[in-house]
């Protein structure tokens, strides 16, 4: 089933308790802070209704008509799918929204990788797996997930200090667990349903534990509160109310980061995915993203594109373009928008099958492409500011170039020629400002930075999965060492990724 604009945002009308700006909110579908965003996720769904759009946004499976995000992954061409998918939306909006549905539900398919250590714990778990996955399928949610914690003392173990620190089982019974403490998810106030688990906790050799708990949070659920950041959205400049042409990116695109409460919120046993092992939730952090990162690095290059298209117009309505300097500073962004895509593009291709039967795509090449893309991505926003130049901190706002005092002079001086007039620069400065200069632009950076993990985890997940094996067996052959060193005795020769798409796909070339 897939559902339209109109009952997504009458579902998310429940009466829940919102806050932002010290401020109770009645309907987030109208509130200025969450209307944008509440507005892209209909869109979406409406999206998945439209005869131009719903090729693409949708996939059959037999009588049933699925959105394409929420379609687990089986081939290549399933993975195809899902980045045109997300390409449309971005080109359709205008724009990057990360938390819309299709970056989260791909955790639900690393828990469905997990049964075998999850049936050690409860076969019963296994089972509440299988049934959210195809619920989320059937009845199309707005699905996000609930990672980080209130850090507090990361030196004690979670049971040493304030025990609400970290979410926790505070009791059980017969309807299912009751749960305390508090998570930060973005989209969390405007999303139907959250998967929510443990994403830091020091259990040291326990076996069991309170801490080491997941499951599927309905939204709406009595005992939830959900307290907000300010938004950016009509954000006030000076004592003047910021009109939207002056930052078009952060009043349509800025989802709104929110923490959640738990005060003893029932979560019923059928929603509950792991508990108490500490052996199923860590396996459950450690391949987390092994699907989601996708969509992840996939808004990055969206990005990239934004900052190349803002540089280069830059440079040519300034008539900079043919200066070598320039051309330099454009080709190291295009080097750093190819390297993204070539790792999405390599994922694909040699994508791999997951434990429980689907295709994930590349891990070594998923991975180190998320780190290409983030970690330069601060050292790519510089070089786009500079191609943009320091008008994009000096122009004055709309209001000054629609004034009767003040828009003669500012059509002169904006003006530099018949195709670039005032108006158009005006637009695209606001544009590279709103990117690359503004509030929005600096949280846009740290959300990056830390949205799926910290960048030091983001290594480590490069060091769990890369092919250590493929660089010691060249050379242990080209020093002559012995097997004493390492035995490789039965291993594919090579790069392994590269290997085993030769042996499965030759001989099919063949036949």
């Amino acid at each position: 089933m897939i559902r339209t604009g109109a009952q997504y945002r009458d579902s998310i009308r429940d009466g829940r308790e919102v806050h932002i700006n010290g401020e109770q909110v009645r309907d987030v579908t109208t509130h200025p802070a969450f209307k944008p965003l509440v507005d892209i996720r209909a869109r979406i769904y409406d999206m998945a209704h439209e005869a131009e759009t719903q090729p693409v946004m949708t996939v059959r499976d037999g009588e049933e008509l699925n959105a394409v995000g929420n379609a687990l992954p089986k081939t290549q061409g399933d993975w195809w799918a899902k980045r045109r998918a997300t390409d449309a939306v971005m080109e359709d909006v205008g724009g990057i929204v990360t938390r819309v549905g299709d970056e989260t539900v791909g955790e639900m398919w690393s828990l469905y990788d997990g049964q075998d250590v999850l049936n050690e714990v409860d076969p019963q778990f296994s089972k509440n797996i299988e049934r959210h996955i195809l619920k989320v399928l059937r009845e199309d949610p707005f699905h996000v997930s609930a990672n980080t914690d209130p850090k507090g003392d990361r030196s004690k173990a979670p049971q040493d200090q304030d025990p609400d620190m970290l979410l926790h089982v505070v009791k059980e019974t017969d309807a299912g667990i009751v749960v305390r403490g508090a998570k930060y998810e973005t989209a969390a106030a405007y999303a139907n349903q959250a998967f929510t688990k443990p994403t830091i906790a020091n259990w040291g050799n326990a076996a069991l534990s309170d801490y080491a708990v997941g499951f599927i949070c309905d939204l709406g659920s009595p005992g939830l509160k959900f307290i907000c950041r300010s938004g950016f959205a009509g954000a006030r400049g000076g004592c003047v109310r910021a009109d939207i042409r002056d930052y078009p990116l952060a009043n349509r695109f800025d989802e709104v980061d929110t923490i959640v409460i738990f005060d003893n919120v029932l979560i019923p046993w059928e929603n509950v995915l792991f508990y108490r092992h500490t052996k199923a939730a860590t396996f459950i952090r450690a391949t987390l993203h092994r699907y989601s990162a996708f969509a992840f690095v996939q808004r990055t290059l969206k990005q990239a594109d934004m900052m190349i298209g803002a540089a280069l117009f830059n440079a040519r309505q300034t008539g900079l373009e043919k200066q070598q300097a320039v051309q330099e500073k454009l080709s190291t962004l295009a080097v750093w928008r190819e390297g993204i895509n070539a790792h999405l593009t390599a994922a694909i291709a040699l994508a791999e099958p997951s434990p429980a039967g689907l295709l994930m795509p590349n891990q070594s090449l998923l991975y180190t492409g998320r780190v290409h893309a983030i970690s330069k991505l601060h050292e790519m926003m510089h070089i786009a500011r500079e191609l943009c130049g320091g008008q994009i901190c000096v122009t004055p706002n709309v209001a000054d170039f629609e004034s009767e005092e003040t828009r003669p002079w500012l059509e002169k001086y904006y003006t530099v020629n018949e195709d670039w007039v005032a108006e158009d620069r005006r637009k695209l400065l606001a544009f590279a400002r709103d990117l690359l200069n503004s509030d929005y632009a600096g949280h846009r950076l740290t959300f990056q930075l830390f949205a799926q993990s910290p960048p030091f985890a983001h290594l480590a997940a490069v060091y769990r999965n890369f092919d250590w094996e493929g660089p010691l067996d060249f050379v242990k052959n080209s020093a002559g060492l012995s097997d004493n060193v390492i035995n490789l005795d039965g291993r594919a020769k090579g790069d392994g990724a590269v290997t085993k798409w030769f042996s499965e796909n030759m001989p099919k070339a063949a036949e």
